[in-house]
Protein backbone atom coordinates (compact mmCIF):
# COMPACT_ATOMS: atom_id res chain seq x y z
CA UNK A 1 0.00 0.00 0.00
CA UNK A 2 1.37 3.40 -0.95
CA UNK A 3 1.68 6.36 1.14
CA UNK A 4 -0.82 8.20 -1.06
CA UNK A 5 -3.44 5.00 -1.15
CA UNK A 6 -3.29 5.25 2.62
CA UNK A 7 -4.12 9.14 2.74
CA UNK A 8 -6.99 8.13 0.44
CA UNK A 9 -8.10 5.17 3.41
CA UNK A 10 -7.91 7.34 6.29
CA UNK A 11 -10.90 7.75 8.45
CA UNK A 12 -12.28 4.51 5.78
CA UNK A 13 -14.00 1.81 7.76
CA UNK A 14 -12.12 -0.92 8.72
CA UNK A 15 -12.45 -4.17 10.18
CA UNK A 16 -9.77 -5.69 13.56
CA UNK A 17 -9.23 -9.12 13.65
CA UNK A 18 -6.93 -10.68 16.35
CA UNK A 19 -6.32 -14.61 16.76
CA UNK A 20 -5.04 -16.02 20.15
CA UNK A 21 -2.31 -18.94 19.50
CA UNK A 22 -2.48 -19.46 23.71
CA UNK A 23 0.23 -16.49 23.75
CA UNK A 24 0.50 -14.67 27.22
CA UNK A 25 -0.15 -11.08 25.88
CA UNK A 26 -3.18 -11.54 23.78
CA UNK A 27 -4.80 -8.34 23.52
CA UNK A 28 -8.89 -9.89 23.32
CA UNK A 29 -10.50 -6.66 23.16
CA UNK A 30 -7.86 -5.68 20.50
CA UNK A 31 -7.68 -2.30 22.16
CA UNK A 32 -3.85 -1.75 21.09
CA UNK A 33 -4.67 -2.65 17.71
CA UNK A 34 -7.67 -0.21 17.26
CA UNK A 35 -5.99 2.80 19.44
CA UNK A 36 -3.03 2.06 16.53
CA UNK A 37 -5.90 2.11 13.95
CA UNK A 38 -7.23 5.62 15.34
CA UNK A 39 -3.95 6.97 15.56
CA UNK A 40 -3.17 6.32 11.71
CA UNK A 41 -6.58 7.81 11.18
CA UNK A 42 -8.47 4.35 10.57
CA UNK A 43 -12.06 4.33 11.95
CA UNK A 44 -12.45 0.86 13.66
CA UNK A 45 -16.12 -0.46 13.04
CA UNK A 46 -16.13 -4.26 13.86
CA UNK A 47 -13.48 -6.44 15.75
CA UNK A 48 -13.59 -9.99 15.47
CA UNK A 49 -11.17 -12.24 17.72
CA UNK A 50 -10.94 -16.30 17.23
CA UNK A 51 -8.18 -19.06 18.70
CA UNK A 52 -6.13 -21.70 16.84
CA UNK A 53 -3.42 -23.79 17.99
CA UNK A 54 -1.37 -22.74 15.42
CA UNK A 55 -1.44 -20.31 12.07
CA UNK A 56 -3.62 -22.03 8.87
CA UNK A 57 -0.04 -22.02 6.07
CA UNK A 58 -2.83 -20.86 3.54
CA UNK A 59 -5.34 -18.06 5.25
CA UNK A 60 -3.72 -17.29 8.74
CA UNK A 61 -6.85 -17.99 10.32
CA UNK A 62 -8.61 -21.24 7.83
CA UNK A 63 -11.06 -21.07 5.21
CA UNK A 64 -14.56 -20.97 7.52
CA UNK A 65 -13.00 -18.25 9.49
CA UNK A 66 -12.41 -16.07 6.61
CA UNK A 67 -16.00 -16.20 5.50
CA UNK A 68 -16.66 -15.03 8.48
CA UNK A 69 -14.76 -12.29 8.27
CA UNK A 70 -15.55 -11.47 5.07
CA UNK A 71 -19.33 -11.53 5.80
CA UNK A 72 -18.45 -9.20 9.11
CA UNK A 73 -17.07 -6.59 6.77
CA UNK A 74 -19.80 -6.52 4.70
CA UNK A 75 -22.33 -6.33 7.53
CA UNK A 76 -20.76 -3.45 8.94
CA UNK A 77 -19.48 -1.59 5.46
CA UNK A 78 -16.08 -2.06 6.46
CA UNK A 79 -13.29 -1.39 3.50
CA UNK A 80 -10.50 -2.71 4.91
CA UNK A 81 -9.48 -5.48 7.02
CA UNK A 82 -6.32 -5.34 9.85
CA UNK A 83 -4.55 -8.27 11.71
CA UNK A 84 -3.20 -7.68 15.09
CA UNK A 85 -0.39 -10.06 13.72
CA UNK A 86 1.85 -10.14 10.81
CA UNK A 87 1.14 -12.27 7.93
CA UNK A 88 3.36 -13.67 5.31
CA UNK A 89 2.76 -12.77 1.25
CA UNK A 90 1.39 -15.65 0.53
CA UNK A 91 -1.30 -15.27 3.40
CA UNK A 92 -1.71 -11.82 2.68
CA UNK A 93 -2.83 -11.89 -1.22
CA UNK A 94 -4.32 -15.83 -0.22
CA UNK A 95 -7.00 -13.78 2.58
CA UNK A 96 -7.32 -10.93 -0.11
CA UNK A 97 -8.59 -13.18 -2.83
CA UNK A 98 -11.10 -14.97 -0.38
CA UNK A 99 -12.17 -11.96 1.49
CA UNK A 100 -12.30 -9.63 -1.72
CA UNK A 101 -11.16 -6.69 0.25
CA UNK A 102 -7.71 -4.89 0.87
CA UNK A 103 -6.18 -7.35 3.94
CA UNK A 104 -3.50 -5.62 5.81
CA UNK A 105 -1.57 -6.79 9.21
CA UNK A 106 -0.11 -5.25 12.68
CA UNK A 107 3.63 -4.51 11.14
CA UNK A 108 2.05 -2.64 7.99
CA UNK A 109 -0.03 -0.33 10.35
CA UNK A 110 3.01 0.67 12.20
CA UNK A 111 5.06 1.61 9.23
CA UNK A 112 2.56 3.36 8.18
CA UNK A 113 2.29 5.21 11.56
CA UNK A 114 5.93 6.08 11.37
CA UNK A 115 5.81 7.05 8.06
CA UNK A 116 3.04 10.09 9.06
CA UNK A 117 4.80 11.11 12.12
CA UNK A 118 8.29 11.59 10.97
CA UNK A 119 9.89 14.69 11.11
CA UNK A 120 14.04 14.66 11.12
CA UNK A 121 15.78 13.88 7.90
CA UNK A 122 17.20 10.90 9.51
CA UNK A 123 13.26 9.81 11.00
CA UNK A 124 12.19 9.85 7.50
CA UNK A 125 15.14 8.06 6.29
CA UNK A 126 14.86 4.92 8.52
CA UNK A 127 10.82 5.04 7.86
CA UNK A 128 11.41 4.64 4.25
CA UNK A 129 14.34 1.84 4.75
CA UNK A 130 11.79 -0.45 6.26
CA UNK A 131 9.33 0.09 4.63
CA UNK A 132 11.04 -0.73 1.39
CA UNK A 133 12.26 -3.64 3.16
CA UNK A 134 8.63 -4.47 3.72
CA UNK A 135 7.32 -3.97 0.68
CA UNK A 136 10.30 -6.12 -1.11
CA UNK A 137 8.50 -9.33 0.29
CA UNK A 138 5.37 -8.92 -0.80
CA UNK A 139 6.05 -7.85 -5.05
CA UNK A 140 4.36 -11.45 -5.98
CA UNK A 141 1.15 -9.56 -4.58
CA UNK A 142 1.78 -6.09 -6.09
CA UNK A 143 2.19 -7.84 -9.24
CA UNK A 144 -0.11 -10.55 -9.60
CA UNK A 145 -1.99 -8.82 -12.39
CA UNK A 146 0.83 -9.55 -14.72
CA UNK A 147 1.48 -12.88 -13.78
CA UNK A 148 -0.32 -14.62 -16.67
CA UNK A 149 1.31 -12.88 -19.09
CA UNK A 150 4.08 -15.52 -19.42
CA UNK A 151 6.32 -15.73 -22.47
CA UNK A 152 4.92 -18.66 -25.15
CA UNK A 153 7.08 -22.07 -26.11
CA UNK A 154 10.34 -21.84 -25.66
CA UNK A 155 10.43 -18.65 -23.66
CA UNK A 156 12.00 -18.01 -20.36
CA UNK A 157 9.11 -15.56 -19.01
CA UNK A 158 6.66 -12.61 -20.42
CA UNK A 159 6.60 -8.93 -19.47
CA UNK A 160 4.77 -10.37 -15.86
CA UNK A 161 8.20 -11.76 -14.66
CA UNK A 162 9.93 -8.78 -16.35
CA UNK A 163 8.23 -6.08 -14.90
CA UNK A 164 8.24 -7.68 -11.32
CA UNK A 165 12.35 -8.08 -11.71
CA UNK A 166 12.35 -4.48 -12.92
CA UNK A 167 10.57 -3.61 -10.07
CA UNK A 168 12.38 -5.71 -7.54
CA UNK A 169 15.36 -4.25 -8.34
CA UNK A 170 14.37 -0.68 -8.44
CA UNK A 171 13.72 -1.32 -4.89
CA UNK A 172 16.88 -3.24 -4.05
CA UNK A 173 18.44 -0.22 -5.43
CA UNK A 174 16.70 2.38 -3.36
CA UNK A 175 17.12 0.20 -0.61
CA UNK A 176 20.66 0.31 -0.95
CA UNK A 177 20.54 4.17 -1.35
CA UNK A 178 18.99 4.82 1.74
CA UNK A 179 21.42 2.23 3.72
CA UNK A 180 23.96 4.84 2.16
CA UNK A 181 22.41 7.72 3.23
CA UNK A 182 22.40 6.06 6.72
CA UNK A 183 25.33 5.72 7.25
CA UNK A 184 26.15 9.30 6.70
CA UNK A 185 23.77 9.79 9.48
CA UNK A 186 24.90 7.73 11.79
CA UNK A 187 28.55 9.05 11.17
CA UNK A 188 27.07 12.32 12.22
CA UNK A 189 25.33 11.57 15.48
CA UNK A 190 28.53 9.45 16.39
CA UNK A 191 30.61 12.77 16.06
CA UNK A 192 28.44 14.38 18.14
CA UNK A 193 28.31 11.25 21.07
CA UNK A 194 31.77 11.96 20.78
CA UNK A 195 32.13 15.54 21.45
CA UNK A 196 29.43 15.22 24.19
CA UNK A 197 31.98 12.52 25.58
CA UNK A 198 35.25 14.60 25.34
CA UNK A 199 33.01 17.01 26.97
CA UNK A 200 32.91 14.66 30.18
CA UNK A 201 28.70 14.76 29.74
CA UNK A 202 26.99 12.35 32.12
CA UNK A 203 24.16 11.14 28.79
CA UNK A 204 20.71 10.16 30.41
CA UNK A 205 18.12 8.21 27.74
CA UNK A 206 14.22 8.08 28.10
CA UNK A 207 13.08 4.94 26.63
CA UNK A 208 9.58 2.75 27.11
CA UNK A 209 6.47 1.88 25.69
CA UNK A 210 4.62 3.70 23.67
CA UNK A 211 2.35 6.60 25.33
CA UNK A 212 3.84 5.90 28.55
CA UNK A 213 4.41 9.69 28.79
CA UNK A 214 8.23 9.92 28.24
CA UNK A 215 7.59 13.75 25.94
CA UNK A 216 5.82 14.70 28.38
CA UNK A 217 8.14 14.05 31.05
CA UNK A 218 11.10 15.05 28.96
CA UNK A 219 9.25 18.86 28.98
CA UNK A 220 8.83 18.86 32.53
CA UNK A 221 12.88 18.02 33.18
CA UNK A 222 14.19 20.56 30.79
CA UNK A 223 11.38 23.00 30.58
CA UNK A 224 11.23 21.89 26.34
CA UNK A 225 8.63 21.92 24.18
CA UNK A 226 8.58 18.94 22.27
CA UNK A 227 5.38 17.42 20.71
CA UNK A 228 3.48 15.43 23.31
CA UNK A 229 -0.05 14.08 23.34
CA UNK A 230 -2.41 10.91 24.80
CA UNK A 231 -1.90 8.91 21.65
CA UNK A 232 0.44 6.27 20.31
CA UNK A 233 3.75 6.94 18.94
CA UNK A 234 3.64 10.81 19.40
CA UNK A 235 7.62 11.22 19.31
CA UNK A 236 9.44 8.93 16.83
CA UNK A 237 12.68 11.64 16.76
CA UNK A 238 15.29 12.00 19.00
CA UNK A 239 15.84 15.10 20.82
CA UNK A 240 19.00 15.78 22.93
CA UNK A 241 18.90 19.06 25.60
CA UNK A 242 20.89 19.51 28.60
CA UNK A 243 19.56 19.67 32.39
CA UNK A 244 21.29 21.30 34.60
CA UNK A 245 21.03 19.45 38.07
CA UNK A 246 21.21 21.53 40.73
CA UNK A 247 21.54 19.47 43.25
CA UNK A 248 24.70 18.00 42.04
CA UNK A 249 25.62 21.53 40.27
CA UNK A 250 26.11 19.84 36.70
CA UNK A 251 25.11 19.64 33.17
CA UNK A 252 23.40 16.37 32.41
CA UNK A 253 22.78 15.18 28.39
CA UNK A 254 18.80 14.13 28.57
CA UNK A 255 17.37 12.56 25.53
CA UNK A 256 13.21 11.64 24.72
CA UNK A 257 13.56 8.42 21.94
CA UNK A 258 11.14 6.76 20.17
CA UNK A 259 8.50 4.61 22.10
CA UNK A 260 8.60 0.67 21.75
CA UNK A 261 5.27 -1.74 21.37
CA UNK A 262 4.60 -5.23 21.32
CA UNK A 263 5.58 -7.22 18.14
CA UNK A 264 7.58 -4.04 16.82
CA UNK A 265 8.73 -4.64 13.40
CA UNK A 266 12.44 -6.13 13.32
CA UNK A 267 12.46 -3.94 9.92
CA UNK A 268 12.38 -1.15 12.47
CA UNK A 269 14.38 -2.25 15.13
CA UNK A 270 16.99 -2.61 12.57
CA UNK A 271 16.11 0.92 10.79
CA UNK A 272 15.94 2.57 13.62
CA UNK A 273 19.83 1.59 15.16
CA UNK A 274 20.73 5.00 14.64
CA UNK A 275 18.02 6.92 17.06
CA UNK A 276 18.36 4.04 19.57
CA UNK A 277 21.96 4.23 19.54
CA UNK A 278 21.35 7.23 22.06
CA UNK A 279 19.86 4.41 24.59
CA UNK A 280 23.10 2.14 23.68
CA UNK A 281 25.65 4.78 24.77
CA UNK A 282 23.31 6.03 27.63
CA UNK A 283 25.14 6.42 31.05
CA UNK A 284 21.57 5.80 32.66
CA UNK A 285 18.36 4.89 31.38
CA UNK A 286 14.97 6.24 32.66
CA UNK A 287 12.86 3.27 31.58
CA UNK A 288 8.96 5.37 31.84
CA UNK A 289 6.24 2.98 32.78
CA UNK A 290 2.49 4.00 32.79
CA UNK A 291 1.46 3.39 36.26
CA UNK A 292 -1.87 3.79 35.66
CA UNK A 293 -2.21 0.81 33.11
CA UNK A 294 -2.99 -2.66 34.45
CA UNK A 295 -1.14 -4.16 31.66
CA UNK A 296 2.32 -2.84 32.79
CA UNK A 297 4.17 -5.73 33.76
CA UNK A 298 3.94 -7.11 30.04
CA UNK A 299 4.61 -3.37 28.51
CA UNK A 300 7.85 -3.61 30.99
CA UNK A 301 9.08 -6.73 29.49
CA UNK A 302 8.11 -5.75 25.89
CA UNK A 303 10.58 -2.73 26.36
CA UNK A 304 13.27 -5.25 27.94
CA UNK A 305 12.75 -7.41 25.19
CA UNK A 306 14.17 -4.60 22.77
CA UNK A 307 16.48 -3.38 24.76
CA UNK A 308 18.39 -6.25 24.75
CA UNK A 309 17.91 -6.52 20.53
CA UNK A 310 19.70 -3.34 20.11
CA UNK A 311 21.96 -4.23 22.85
CA UNK A 312 21.48 -2.00 25.71
CA UNK A 313 20.30 -4.28 28.48
CA UNK A 314 23.33 -3.69 30.76
CA UNK A 315 22.58 0.04 30.70
CA UNK A 316 21.75 0.70 34.25
CA UNK A 317 18.01 2.15 34.41
CA UNK A 318 15.93 3.37 36.92
CA UNK A 319 12.16 2.87 36.78
CA UNK A 320 10.05 6.03 36.56
CA UNK A 321 6.33 5.01 37.13
CA UNK A 322 4.41 7.96 35.41
CA UNK A 323 0.97 9.60 35.33
CA UNK A 324 0.71 8.99 39.36
CA UNK A 325 -2.68 11.55 38.86
CA UNK A 326 -4.32 9.11 36.91
CA UNK A 327 -3.96 5.92 39.73
CA UNK A 328 -7.08 5.03 41.32
CA UNK A 329 -7.18 6.46 45.28
CA UNK A 330 -7.34 2.66 46.62
CA UNK A 331 -4.15 2.01 44.28
CA UNK A 332 -1.81 5.10 45.41
CA UNK A 333 1.59 3.76 46.38
CA UNK A 334 2.60 4.33 50.07
CA UNK A 335 5.99 5.72 49.19
CA UNK A 336 7.31 7.41 45.84
CA UNK A 337 10.42 5.75 46.26
CA UNK A 338 11.33 2.01 46.36
CA UNK A 339 12.44 -0.76 44.47
CA UNK A 340 11.07 -3.21 42.04
CA UNK A 341 12.19 -6.26 41.12
CA UNK A 342 13.36 -6.35 37.12
CA UNK A 343 14.75 -9.91 35.66
CA UNK A 344 15.61 -11.19 39.05
CA UNK A 345 17.36 -7.51 40.13
CA UNK A 346 15.98 -5.26 42.80
CA UNK A 347 15.90 -1.75 40.42
CA UNK A 348 15.14 1.78 41.99
CA UNK A 349 11.42 3.03 41.35
CA UNK A 350 10.44 6.40 41.77
CA UNK A 351 6.13 7.20 41.04
CA UNK A 352 6.10 10.48 39.65
CA UNK A 353 3.50 12.92 38.24
CA UNK A 354 5.05 14.47 34.53
CA UNK A 355 1.29 16.53 34.28
CA UNK A 356 1.44 18.09 37.90
CA UNK A 357 4.83 17.60 39.05
CA UNK A 358 4.88 15.21 42.06
CA UNK A 359 7.55 13.03 42.46
CA UNK A 360 9.95 15.41 40.06
CA UNK A 361 11.95 16.79 43.16
CA UNK A 362 12.62 12.94 44.11
CA UNK A 363 13.33 11.95 40.58
CA UNK A 364 16.11 14.95 39.94
CA UNK A 365 17.52 14.03 43.58
CA UNK A 366 18.25 10.18 42.33
CA UNK A 367 19.55 11.31 38.83
CA UNK A 368 21.98 13.91 40.92
CA UNK A 369 23.44 10.90 43.34
CA UNK A 370 23.64 8.84 39.88
CA UNK A 371 25.47 11.63 38.40
CA UNK A 372 27.99 12.20 41.67
CA UNK A 373 27.96 8.64 42.23
CA UNK A 374 29.76 8.02 38.44
CA UNK A 375 32.12 10.61 38.72
CA UNK A 376 33.11 9.50 42.33
CA UNK A 377 33.98 6.09 40.33
CA UNK A 378 35.80 7.51 37.32
CA UNK A 379 38.11 9.43 39.57
CA UNK A 380 38.77 5.84 41.57
CA UNK A 381 39.37 4.10 37.80
CA UNK A 382 41.45 6.98 36.84
CA UNK A 383 43.72 6.78 40.01
CA UNK A 384 43.93 2.83 39.96
CA UNK A 385 44.94 3.24 36.33
CA UNK A 386 47.56 5.66 37.41
CA UNK A 387 49.04 3.02 40.36
CA UNK A 388 47.91 6.48 42.95
CA UNK A 389 49.02 4.35 46.04
CA UNK A 390 47.39 7.00 48.49
CA UNK A 391 44.29 6.14 47.25
CA UNK A 392 43.01 3.41 48.90
CA UNK A 393 38.78 1.50 48.98
CA UNK A 394 37.36 2.36 52.35
CA UNK A 395 37.05 0.09 55.16
CA UNK A 396 33.84 -2.15 55.10
CA UNK A 397 32.03 -5.34 55.35
CA UNK A 398 29.73 -4.97 52.63
CA UNK A 399 31.03 -6.35 49.26
CA UNK A 400 32.48 -3.69 47.28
Amino acid sequence: MSSESFERAASAPVLLVGVDFGVPHFDDELEELGLLAQTAGLLPVARLTCKRKAPDAALFVGSGKADEIRMLADMHGAKEVWFDQSLSPAQQRNLERHIQMPVNDRTMLILEIFAQRARSHEGKLQVELARLQYISTRLVRRWSHLERQAGGIGGRGGPGEKQMELDRRMIDESIKRTKERLKKVKKQRSTQRRQRARRDVFNISLVGYTNAGKSTLFNAMVKARAYAADQLFATLDTTTRQMYLTEAEVSVSLSDTVGFIRDLPHGLVDAFQATLQEAIDADLLLHVIDASNPGFPEQIQQVQKVLGEIGADDVPQILVFNKLDAIDPERQPALLQDVYELDGVQVLRVFVSARSGQGLAQLRQLLAERVLQAREEAGRAEQEARGDESWMPPESDEPY
